[in-house]
């Protein structure tokens, strides 16, 4: 377990998790608001919705913090292989 947890130690993994999180969050906002209906529907958009806002928030303060130390780290889609 604690071998998997060193790989987070790596800004660009930890990265490259928090964006699969949101992006994970936001398809789930899009299916709930199509194809759950009524208020349950609409609520858990709003909920799905705001967690990728806090994801995306919580990804932009991390990289506030990546970019005050001597990281090679130069962005998801280098790290994806794009």
């Amino acid at each position: 377990m604690l071998d998997r947890l060193d790989a987070l130690a790596d800004f660009g993994t930890r990265s490259l998790v928090t964006h699969a999180i949101m992006a994970i969050t936001l398809v789930a906002a899009v299916a709930s608001a199509f194809l759950v209906d009524g208020t349950v529907g609409l609520v858990a958009f709003a909920a799905f919705a705001n967690f990728t806002a806090g994801m995306w928030v919580c990804q932009s303060i991390h990289s506030l913090g990546d970019a005050f130390t001597e990281s090679d780290y130069s962005g998801i889609m280098d790290e994806l292989g794009v």
